[in-house]
């Protein structure tokens, strides 16, 4: 299943799940999803991050049990349990990182970068699980661009999706954005400490809430690079 690119201004404010601008039945059966309604779901989402309308963005998502993952583009089949990634966030660090970029604290975001998100290539797979365990899998290609200080940068990547039925209307329950590109110099200026989530002593760096994962997740260059770009990022910030 493939749809054409749709870009964030194109998205109407929808409810979540409803392509025609309505809500989905009060008993959602996440089989009877249709591409339409996801689509219309990202790209709602792709409209909110571009606006900076991280609380509405924060809607979208289910209030228990989630998490969203960046793994490094060196490894994309990175497991956060074992292996170090650029984000693990669950619902409070997430809650946590729309805080701090609401406010002035953020100086790396602070005015806010003008950004567009492009998702292309939606593919809805089976539901996995049954009841209150059921999951919806679904996959994406994105484009994102980001503008700022007269610079353009931009990033690659495919979103891994699981949804799950809320009140009746569909919610992320987690989300994983992989990088395509193997280098980010385009995006370079956008060094961002990783961690593994519940032990940063573990790699002996700590994830920066001053970047905004919300463009894809911040990212570190490629490979051995990425210990030069946290390198410079701890003495940028005097840590």
């Amino acid at each position: 299943m493939i749809s054409t690119a749709h870009t964030a201004a194109e998205a109407e404010a929808l409810p979540a799940g409803g392509p025609d601008g309505g809500t989905l039945a009060a008993s959602l059966d996440l089989g009877s999803v249709t591409r339409a309604q996801i689509e219309d779901l990202l790209y709602r989402e792709a409209r909110l991050l571009d606006e900076w309308d991280l609380d509405s963005w924060l809607t979208l998502w289910a209030e228990e049990g989630t998490r969203y993952v960046v793994p490094c583009n060196d490894d994309p089949d990175g497991d956060p349990a074992r292996d170090l990634v650029l984000i693990d966030d669950d619902q409070l660090r997430m809650r946590l990182r729309v805080e701090r970029l609401n406010s002035r604290k953020a100086h790396r975001e602070y005015p806010h970068s003008r950004t567009n998100h492009q998702v292309s290539n939606v593919v809805v797979g089976t539901v996995e699980g049954s009841g209150a365990d059921a999951e919806l899998p679904v996959t994406a290609a994105f484009t994102v661009w980001r503008f700022r200080n007269g610079k353009a940068s931009y990033y690659v990547g495919r979103y891994q999706y699981r949804f799950i039925a809320v009140g009746g209307e569909l919610r992320i329950r987690s989300k994983r954005s992989v990088l395509d590109m193997t280098e980010l110099r385009p995006a370079g200026d956008l060094a961002i400490s990783g961690t593994h989530r519940g032990n940063p002593a573990r790699h002996g760096r700590q994830q920066s809430l001053d970047h905004d994962p919300l463009h894809l997740g911040g990212a570190a260059p490629y490979g051995g690079a990425r210990l030069r770009a946290d390198h410079q990022h701890r003495r940028r910030v005097g840590t």
